[in-house]
């Protein structure tokens, strides 16, 4: 077996970021053969993580950001076992670097993404490698994509250090005007605040309108009113309800005596497009 020195043990501590005594262990497995060393901790660490699947639960980040030509924007859930881990330098590059390997390589799904490679590596042994350094189980949860249109651009924001991602699409005839550019950024900070179920009523699933019209009905009718009178009374809720989750018609939250869509034509602009990622939510795998 090969003599194993400090400076080799060193070496591999800061590669791999594993102990000392895991380091010298696969050195002397390896015969002194650094990089073989590294493969058998990874190997190792993609074992120990093997018995940990399911582990990484509601800690982790939400990133989103923007590609280079601001024409689309990425959001991904980046899910560990502690928030000491998620408050990492090393998680948030992690995150950062899928975030904007979505934006370039436009994957339809997480697995398409792990097997997208950056940097001579794919990103599945890239996260593999992560989990051997900090010794936590680490998991993509989820991601999304947004393109914007022709003459148009993508606006990201991250809430509270991460608890929050949220792109907005937005369409003008000048883009670059800084009312625009600062509208867009207020309109994701709105999203992360009110998290709207849709950007107009079109889009609005006809379940939960046609759920939230029953109940509405059953709501008028125990008032005893004449048929007439319950009908306008339904309109005039369902109107409500339709301000309180359709992203256009809400009050936009700097400015609340203006409907998003208002707040959008005053600038030449219009909301075409949002995504809204929170750490954790039910539902969303």
């Amino acid at each position: 077996m090969a003599e194993i020195s400090a400076a080799q043990v060193k070496e591999l501590r800061e590669r791999t970021g594993a102990g000392m005594m895991d380091c010298k262990k696969a050195l002397g497995e390896a015969n002194g053969d650094s990089a073989r060393a590294a493969e058998i901790l990874r190997e190792r660490g993609i074992a120990k993580a093997s018995k940990r699947v399911g582990r990484a639960g509601s800690e982790g980040r939400v990133n989103a950001l923007v590609s280079k030509d601001g024409r689309s924007g990425a959001l991904v859930e980046l899910n560990c076992e502690t928030d000491f881990v998620a408050k990492t330098d090393d998680f948030s590059a992690l995150a950062d670097l899928l975030a904007n390997a979505i934006c370039d390589a436009a994957p339809a799904s997480v697995d398409a993404l792990l097997d997208a490679t950056v940097k001579g590596e794919t990103l599945r042994d890239t996260v593999s490698s992560a989990v051997t350094k900090v010794g936590e189980d680490i998991m993509v949860r989820r991601i999304g994509r947004l393109v914007a249109p022709a003459t148009g651009f993508v606006a990201a924001y991250v809430h509270a250090g991460g608890k929050i991602g949220t792109l907005v699409a937005i369409e003008a005839t000048n883009p670059d005007k800084p009312d625009v550019r600062a509208f867009a950024h207020n309109v994701c900070m709105h999203v992360a605040a009110t998290s709207p179920a849709s950007l107009s009523r079109d889009e609005l699933p006809k379940s939960v309108v046609d759920a939230e019209r029953s109940v509405l009905t059953k709501q008028a009718a125990s008032e005893g009113k004449p048929a007439n009178i319950i009908e306008k009374m339904i309109e005039g809720r369902l109107t409500k309800f339709f301000k309180e989750v359709v992203l256009l018609e809400q009050g936009l939250v700097m400015d609340p005596d203006k409907t998003v869509n208002k707040a959008a034509q005053e600038v030449g602009a219009k909301v075409v497009g949002f995504s809204r990622f929170q750490l954790g939510e039910a539902g969303e795998e």
